[in-house]
């Protein structure tokens, strides 16, 4: 599993037809589920707690314990895990993320994706940082 990949291509799915996004993160043994579900302009955040990832990736969102949830504007949250991604990808650089999560690639071309999406769809008038190459 590539966390930040998950996480970039699940908020940048909120921009698409599907209105639930879902994507989990291995804890090895357990699982932690995050499901986004568009609601108009809002979209609602639930996160998921499951003691054993083997017996539970198929499992309904209900069998799991609610860890967290929250109600956000798609922009806001579209804005806030954009930046986010770009300050991992400023304070480590491709080179140094690679080394430090060892199995996958900083996810460039993901976090592009959803800046442009955020950039074209939603009004944001917070600052923006400068586009990744």
């Amino acid at each position: 599993m590539d966390a930040l990949a998950d996480l970039l291509r699940g908020v940048a799915g909120l921009y698409g037809p599907i209105p639930v996004q879902r994507f989990s993160f291995d804890l090895e043994p357990a699982e932690v589920r995050w499901v986004l579900r568009s609601r108009g302009s809002d979209v609602g955040l639930a996160i998921y707690r499951f003691p054993d990832m083997s017996a539970s990736f198929d499992a309904p969102d209900q069998e799991g314990t609610l860890v967290w949830s929250s109600t956000q504007s798609r922009g806001l949250l579209g804005h806030v895990v954009m930046e986010a991604a770009q300050s991992v990808l400023q304070v480590h650089g491709e080179d140094g993320y690679r080394a430090k999560w060892v199995q996958h690639s900083f996810p460039i071309a993901v976090l592009q994706d959803l800046r442009r999406l955020h950039l074209q769809q939603d009004k944001c008038e917070l600052q923006h940082g400068v586009a990744v190459s």
